[in-house]
């Protein structure tokens, strides 16, 4: 139950900056309603993960949680290279892998 708990958080983290990433684009090209509506939730994504954020801390020491939101940059550079088609070189991949592993190994204690 930790554990998903932590993944939740996660990729609601990851949706929320997404939807930031999103509001650059559509500030520069659609002006500001759009701009706002993607900040808006934004903001929302981030306000429940951090309600459940509060719940993982209740049941996990934060010297454990904590590093478990790496998992933030691997969700975040493997969306943007899906939905925005960036390019990521040999040292961004092998980063992401070695970021995959530490939150194995610390998983595994959860």
């Amino acid at each position: 139950m930790n554990l998903l708990l932590i993944l939740i958080v996660s990729l609601l983290s990851c949706a929320a900056q997404l939807c930031q990433k999103q509001a650059a684009h559509a500030g520069a090209r659609y002006g500001r309603a759009r701009l706002a509506v993607w900040l808006m939730l934004s903001l929302l994504l981030l306000g429940i993960a951090m309600l459940l954020w509060l719940a993982v801390l209740q049941r996990v020491p934060v010297s454990m949680a904590y590093p478990m939101l790496s998992l933030n940059f691997v969700l975040v550079a493997l969306a943007a290279r899906l939905i925005w088609r960036e390019t990521y070189s040999w040292r961004q991949w092998f980063g992401t892998l070695v970021i995959v592993a530490g939150v194995a190994l610390m998983g595994s204690h959860l």
